[in-house]
């Protein structure tokens, strides 16, 4: 995974993911639905960095997001429930290096969040077990505990049903149609379905999966039709999440980046390996 430019700042990486299916089994009593998916991590996202203060608590964004306010961003919420669960003295001067969109269902503000929880947890030595990690994070949003874990997974339940499912290495095209699509319409939607008979893990294909949110977003959002329209000519093609990012997927890299030559310039495009381990992890066993 590309590190910033800046080279005096030590940078974590906050790898992006793709849902390479998602099925929607039902709904629980307090709203959540229940839902199958296969979170599969890429080696491509954004990055923090994190200057440590030990004699004060203030936790604030070096580089704030656009129309974000401090108190809103998953990352200095993630810090401070972080040094409030641990009784944490210290605090931290945080900047991010944005790469992925937001809103586009790669998982890039859930990734923030569990970047930034892992990292501070060493950095403050505050000792959370990697369980505790994931539990603290699913408070912040569902997808977090997938990103603290790092690895390619199944997911059940609300997504913190976690089984670790290595994928045969692919690379993947991943698009952004320029549209926000919101997670909160999309899953409050009656036309959505919600009736996906459940699946054992060990019978999985791709072929044989699909997503739930998908024909929905595309009724919804014509460019998101369009980019799929446009993308499944080249190689199998699908929505990750709610949308409104698209991904294809390629088993050679050359060709990936042949097909994403050809594209529109009007969609933003990158090509990303598939890891079974995220670059997170790699990160926080070379600071041991």
């Amino acid at each position: 995974m590309n590190e910033p430019v800046s080279e005096q700042k030590d940078w974590w990486p906050s790898p992006a993911k793709l849902n390479l299916f998602l099925h929607i089994l039902g709904r629980y009593d307090n709203g959540y639905h229940q839902l199958q998916s296969l979170f599969q991590m890429l080696d491509y996202g954004d990055a923090l960095a994190f200057d440590i203060s030990t004699d004060n608590t203030a936790i604030r964004m070096e580089t704030p997001l656009d129309g974000v306010p401090d108190d809103d961003n998953l990352i200095v919420k993630a810090a401070r429930l972080l040094a409030t669960k641990t009784k944490c003295n210290k605090g931290a001067v945080i900047s991010l290096d944005k790469r992925l969109p937001m809103g586009g269902g790669i998982g890039g503000g859930s990734s923030n969040a569990a970047t930034t929880l892992v990292a501070l947890n060493y950095l403050w030595n505050t000792g959370l077990s990697e369980d505790e990690l994931a539990e603290l994070g699913l408070a912040l949003g569902a997808d977090v505990p997938i990103f603290v874990r790092g690895l390619t997974a199944f997911a059940g339940g609300v997504g913190e049903e976690i089984t670790p499912a290595p994928q045969k290495e692919q690379y993947f095209l991943v698009a952004n149609p320029n549209v926000h699509v919101s997670t909160a319409e999309v899953f409050t939607s009656p036309d959505l379905p919600r009736n996906t008979p459940a699946m054992r893990w060990e019978d999985y294909k791709f072929e044989k999966t699909w997503n739930d949110c998908q024909q929905l977003v595309a009724n919804r959002y014509p460019e998101v039709a369009k980019l799929l329209q446009w993308l499944v000519h080249y190689a199998p093609s699908r929505m990750t999440g709610t949308g409104a990012c698209v991904f294809a997927t390629f088993s050679d890299y050359t060709l990936a980046e042949q097909v994403r030559a050809q594209m529109p310039e009007a969609w933003q495009s990158f090509v990303a390996k598939g890891v079974n381990r995220s670059p997170l992890l790699d990160k926080l066993e070379q600071q041991k």
